[in-house]
């Protein structure tokens, strides 16, 4: 579905973005992986402690990609991070910690891409936004504020990319069956939890010629699986 294409994913060492850099593997993409954490081990394409607001670095790791492997086909952004506060206890660097890690990095890895994005006619933009960004609940001010900001974006970009040839695109999954939000929230029903396999299988396809149609959608991705 994806041969011949190169992907580049954000946020690849972390719980769901492995899964879907392995999922686009799979799929015939030649992925590179973009992470601030540090790999256990080194790997073709992997640019780990790499700040993704910082716009010179993520610029110089883009063209590199691009120069090694002939352009840039997709792009997946799914670095981020999540806090709980309410209003009265979370100062504004929480407000700006969300951003940062939840708008700021889709911003800036796109900037950097987008030339290399738009290079071939056919480019694909998959942000991962929230569909707890629709009707935020106590607590989740500062989360949903910026993944309502990634929607916009997402919209914004599909209207200027448009005559580029470039599309995009969101996903907007519900809580996501990790290991951390097992230890995080014990007594949940984990079967209602979407799988990271599933979001996986919807990007793939939106990075794919079979959503050539798509463009400025934002997804929802929900479903559980009993027994999983």
């Amino acid at each position: 579905m994806l041969e011949g294409r190169t992907v580049v994913v954000t946020g690849a060492l972390g719980a769901l973005g492995s899964v879907v850099a392995d999922v686009a593997e799979a799929a015939g993409a030649k992925v590179a992986r973009l992470d601030h954490a540090k790999a256990s081990a080194r790997r073709e394409l992997l640019f780990d402690g790499l700040d993704l607001t910082d716009e010179p670095a993520t610029t110089a790791a883009m063209a590199q990609i691009a120069e090694r492997c002939g352009g840039i086909d997709g792009l997946v952004n799914i670095a981020g991070g999540f806090a709980w506060h309410t209003l009265a206890d979370a100062p504004a660097s929480v407000w700006e910690q969300m951003f940062r890690l939840n708008l700021l990095t889709a911003v800036t890895a796109t900037r950097a891409a987008l030339s290399a994005l738009s290079a071939g006619g056919s480019g694909s933009i998959v942000n991962i936004g929230a569909g707890a960004a629709a009707k935020a609940a106590a607590g989740m001010g500062p989360y949903t504020a910026s993944k309502a900001g990634v929607a916009k974006l997402t919209e914004s970009l599909a209207e200027e990319l448009a005559g580029a040839g470039v599309r995009v695109n969101a996903i907007l999954p519900s809580t996501i069956d990790t290991t951390a939000n097992r230890r995080d929230m014990p007594s949940a029903d984990f079967s209602t939890w979407v799988q990271p396999q599933d979001i996986a299988k919807v990007i793939v396809f939106l990075l794919s010629d079979q959503s050539a149609a798509i463009t400025g959608a934002q997804i929802p991705v929900t479903a559980g699986r009993r027994g999983a």
